[in-house]
Order: structure tokens, then sequence, then C-alpha cells
């Protein structure tokens, strides 16, 4: 018989088997909700490696006695949507529904993307995507539209812990052989990953050849102390919290620490770069205004060159970010602007502001007394009435 990973067969196959992510799972909570109703619906999962993707996405697709199709982003070509969309169609011809998974989806390019983007709509394909990466960034937006997404969290020691005793006794390890502080030692190497956890117990089994399985056992199974650092949990915002607050307090060593922790974390360098971008505008702005230049120049540095040489661009950028004078105006400008947007939303534009490319708009004053020069003032300002006193800058 083929090989099955322990991850796998220990893979859940209905959500009442499924351990953690009781914020979607829970009595009551979304996810739970959508499953328990019957219906299509498309859903974009975004969490860390090891968080349930997969596995969540083929128990909705069996709740919703669909065809579950899977294809990853990183190698799917076109030729691959021609015949998922094919299936579908056939699918539907039998009164059956059709589940596609996409894992990894933010590697799909728009073009992708788009392709997908009509037989969703038409209800052909119910979607399922799987993402690492903020999806705000890299998925278009008509497909989030049409899709919920749901955040998914890494595991929780106490989630790993019962993961790790349900599949060593599945696997017939006698409850001596593997002592509580084993176990323990597992959970903190799998930093929230179930794959991880149940990797490295399987390994571990197989060194320790039915006797004690030990730290040494473990260790060595593992490798390595994996990072407590992921993409979408509470290390991931605690590290780049503190990235931008070192930059901002012009501490670069705190600030090359921070992102070298980043970094040395599998973190994606673009996430990093885009930070800086946002940075260069909000703590620095007009205190240094070429940073914006330089921030977008690392950004499409990194785009352009990729891991690992783009280092070198990264910490050239953050060095000047956490050395630059910093100020808050343009920040403070930009809240106060959308604030007073917003309070007068239909506050009139002055007559002699108005665009007049017709002789009825001017005979009606439409840009009457404007001048086209520099610094010319009028006397009626340029502001509506309502806001005469607004003083942004």
């Amino acid at each position: 018989m083929a090989y099955v990973p322990l991850a796998e067969k220990m893979r859940p196959k209905t959500l009442d088997e499924v351990v953690g992510q009781a914020h979607v799972l829970g009595e009551g909570k979304l996810l739970q909700q959508l499953v328990k109703s019957g219906q299509p619906f498309s859903v974009i999962f975004w969490g860390p490696p090891g968080s349930g993707k997969t596995t969540l996405a083929r128990i909705i697709a069996s709740e919703m006695e669909a065809d579950f199709i899977e294809i990853s982003a990183v190698n799917a070509m076109k030729a691959d949507v021609v015949r998922v969309v094919k299936q579908a169609e056939e699918n539907q011809r039998l009164q059956l529904r059709t589940v596609l998974f996409v894992d990894e989806i933010h590697r799909f390019n728009k073009a992708q993307q788009d392709a997908f983007l009509p037989h969703v709509e038409s209800g052909l394909l119910t979607l399922i995507g799987a993402t690492t990466e903020n999806p705000s960034f890299e998925v278009i937006t008509p497909l989030l539209s049409r899709s919920r997404v749901i955040v998914l969290e890494p595991l929780s020691k106490e989630d790993i812990i019962l993961l790790l005793k349900r599949a060593a006794k599945s696997e017939g390890v006698k409850a001596k052989n593997l002592p509580d502080k084993s176990v323990d030692l597992l959970a903190e190497l799998s930093g929230g990953d179930a794959r991880v956890a149940l990797g490295t117990l399987e390994l571990a089994i197989s060194l320790a050849s039915g006797k004690v399985i030990n730290s040494e056992s473990i260790t060595s199974a593992a490798q390595r102390h994996l990072p407590g650092y992921d993409k979408a949990g509470e290390m991931h915002y605690n590290i780049i919290s503190a990235f931008i607050k070192s930059m901002r307090v012009s501490d670069p060593n705190a600030s090359l620490y921070y992102m070298a922790l980043m970094l040395d974390a599998g973190e994606d360098p673009k996430f990093i770069a885009r930070r800086m971008v946002i940075f260069a505008s909000e703590d620095i702005g007009i205190a240094a205004p070429a940073a914006l230049n330089l921030a977008v120049s690392t950004f499409q540095a990194v785009e352009r060159i990729g891991m690992p040489e783009c280092q070198y661009n990264l910490f050239h950028c953050a060095t000047v970010m956490a050395k630059c004078e910093k100020s808050r105006v343009v920040a403070d400008a930009m809240s106060a602007a959308l604030a007073a947007a917003k309070q007068y939303p239909d506050a009139k534009v002055p007559l002699h502001l108005r665009n007049a490319p017709t002789k009825l708009m001017k005979d009606l004053g439409y840009n009457k007394g404007y001048e086209w020069k520099a610094n010319f003032k009028h006397e009626g300002g340029f502001l509506p009435d309502e806001l005469k006193d607004l003083h942004l800058f």
C-alpha cells in the first residue's frame, strides 16, 4: 500500500473533528452557520501554514455534496482552468455542484483570477481560495467582493497537544513512551502548525524505535527550533509593530533587528517594503520628501530582484527611514481632511472654481474672477462657505 503521512491520516473529515479555530467554528459562529445552511458560498481562507485551510475546504465540499476539484496556483496553467470549467459544466448538467479549491491563490496573477470570475458570478463554480498572504493585496477586488474572507489563526499550544495525543493513540504509541514533557516540546516546536507537529511526531516515533520518545529524538526530528513567528498570528503583528515603532523613534539598531527577525522567519519581503512605503508618507512626510522615492524604489527592487539579494535594498531603506527626520503633518492633515469631507459631503464648490465649458455656465458665474496664475488670490477663497475656517496645513 502507498505510504500516507500521519498528517494526512489525521486530517478531519467533519467540522466536529476539527481542532482549533473556535472563533469561526464555535457554536453559532460564521463558518459553522454557513456550512449548516447547505447553501453554496465562496470563501477565501487566510491563515498560516497548518491552520486547516485545505481541511476546511474539503469538509465544506463534502457537506455540500459537491464535486471537489483541487488545484495549486503555484503550477496551474491555462489548460487547467479550461479543464475545471468544462468539468463544472458537465457537473451542472448532472445537477451536481462544483467546488474549486485554489491553494496559494495569491500566486495567481490578475488575468488568471479574472478567468474564474464569470463562473463564480454565474454560480457554475463555488470558489474556495487558500492564502498565507493578505488577500486585500493579492486577490482581485471582484473576487473578494463575491467571497467571504475568513481569517484562520495558528493553533494554540493546547490545540496542538490535543492533536498530538490523538495521533499518538492512533499510531499505537503507548502513553508511557510519550511523556507529557515530550508532547509539550513537540507543541512548542510546531509554531502552531498542525502539519509540522504531526510530521515531527511521526519522524520522532520512527527514530525512537519503540522506545521512549525523548527530547533528543524530537529535536533530531525537528532539525531546528522553528521561529515562533507566523504571518497571521500575534507574533507577526507584534514584530511588524516593533519594526515600525523603532523607525518612528529613529532607532536604526532596533529597526534592523526586527526586520531581520521577519526575514529569517520567512516573511514576504514585499510586505516589509510595502510598510516602508506607507511609513515614508505617514511618519516622515514633508520632513524628508525624498524618503517616499527611496521606499517606492525599494519596493520595485524587491519585486524585480527577489530574495536573498533584495535584502540589501530592504536594509538600506530601513536604515534611512529610521535616521530621517519625522513629521506627522501629512498624516494629521489627511485625517482632518477626511473628517471634514465626511462631515460636509454636500458642500458646494465656490462658483469661481467651477468649470465653465458652456456660455450658460459662464453667464451663471462659473469660473468668474478666477485667473490662471501662480499664487492667485480670490476674495471668495477656495473652500465652500461651510469650511471657510478650515485649517489643515
